[in-house]
């Protein structure tokens, strides 16, 4: 009874998965030509192209991607690489619209997104080992610092490499997509000149930073050209909090202060929170300016004038240029840079 028992429930041999061969002949088509219509070859004929399309569906064939990638050298991914701490990643909308921007500029192709988060240290040491290892086909930069070497580093490995902000020192000529973070410094004193505000200070962000180099210069040239002195610099690390600290010494260094440009939406926030809690109002007695245009509000509603960085489609750009340089080795890739963009809003000029 057992053994019948045992009979009965044995299973079927599995079917074997169709192989390119089977295709092929399904398709009635060559074997190199089956191969050529589901890599994506143009040397393929419409008819051609159609009927491996159906025998595709009827075999229900799944290509064998690690075969694949023997043959291309392609790993079909892409590493992000933000060398930032976890948390600051998790908790800044930057970030975000960077992912959904490279997201997005991948969804028309095979490629998969790495995400690495690289502090100083021994994490950058193992990303760069997983980097220069073959794991992916090309690096996406973004954050970076003045003694992070990626650009050098990535530079010199052959890796297809994009920068979101232009690299510190691009000796190698890495592409890079940007915006003019210098106009956007210059546009947030000029608006606060235009307003009248006259005593004015700024929360830089950190000064191993080529975009928040960048601001600062723009910012002194834009005061220069209002004729009015420069005021405090107080730089940050384009936090809240580092907002709030920032914000804190500013207002030691020069309590007259009327008007404060902030290098992230973030930081402006911070430096809302002390002006107010000192019993100050913005914009009446401190007008502030902030940097992103992340469409962030302060407790009580208030709405932020700011510097637009349009990040996902900036993200997007990169994303497309890394495919371009993948796909083209030899084509050299020329900077992208976005213009700035001020956006007045209720925290210069009032409600409306």
């Amino acid at each position: 009874m057992s053994e019948q028992i045992h009979r009965g429930v044995r299973p079927e041999p599995a079917r074997p998965s169709p192989t390119l061969e089977d295709l092929a002949k399904a398709a009635g088509v060559s074997r190199s030509t089956a191969s050529r219509a589901i890599n994506g070859g143009s040397r393929v004929s419409p008819e051609a192209q159609a009927a491996v399309d159906a025998a595709v569906v009827a075999l229900a064939y799944t290509p064998n991607r690690a075969a694949r990638s023997l043959v291309t050298r392609r790993t079909s991914s892409i590493a992000l690489v933000i060398p930032e701490p976890d948390a600051r990643v998790m908790m800044d909308p930057f970030f975000a619209a960077v992912i959904t921007g490279v997201n997005e500029a991948l969804r028309s192709t095979d490629m998969q997104l790495v995400l690495l988060m690289s502090r100083a240290g021994d994490d950058s040491a193992r990303t760069l080992r997983y980097l220069r290892g073959g794991h992916v086909d090309g690096a996406i930069v973004v954050s970076h610092h003045r003694a992070d070497d990626w650009a050098e580093t990535l530079g010199t490995t052959g890796l297809p490499t994009v920068f979101i902000g232009r690299p510190w020192d691009n000796k190698l000529g890495v592409p890079f997509v940007d915006l003019d973070n210098f106009e956007g410094g210059r546009l947030a004193a000029r608006h606060l000149a235009s307003i009248g505000r006259t005593r004015l200070g700024t929360v830089a962000g950190p000064a191993d930073m080529p975009a928040a180099a960048d601001r600062l210069d723009g910012w002194r040239q834009g005061l220069l050209e209002a004729g009015l002195q420069a005021g405090p610099v107080i730089h940050g690390d384009f936090t809240t909090a580092g907002g709030t600290d920032a914000a804190r010494r500013l207002l030691a260094d020069m309590p007259e202060l009327d008007g404060v440009f902030a290098a992230s939406d973030l930081m402006a926030l911070g430096v809302i929170e002390v002006v107010r809690g000192q019993g100050r109002d913005v914009p009446g007695d401190v007008a502030v300016v902030g940097f992103d245009n992340h469409a962030l509000t302060a407790s009580n509603g208030l709405s932020l004038t700011t510097v637009t960085q349009p990040m996902v489609d900036m993200a997007v750009a990169a994303g497309q240029l890394l495919i371009c340089g993948i796909e083209n080795p030899e084509l050299r890739l020329e900077p992208v840079i976005y213009p700035a963009q001020l956006v007045v809003r209720a925290s210069t000029t009032g409600p409306a």
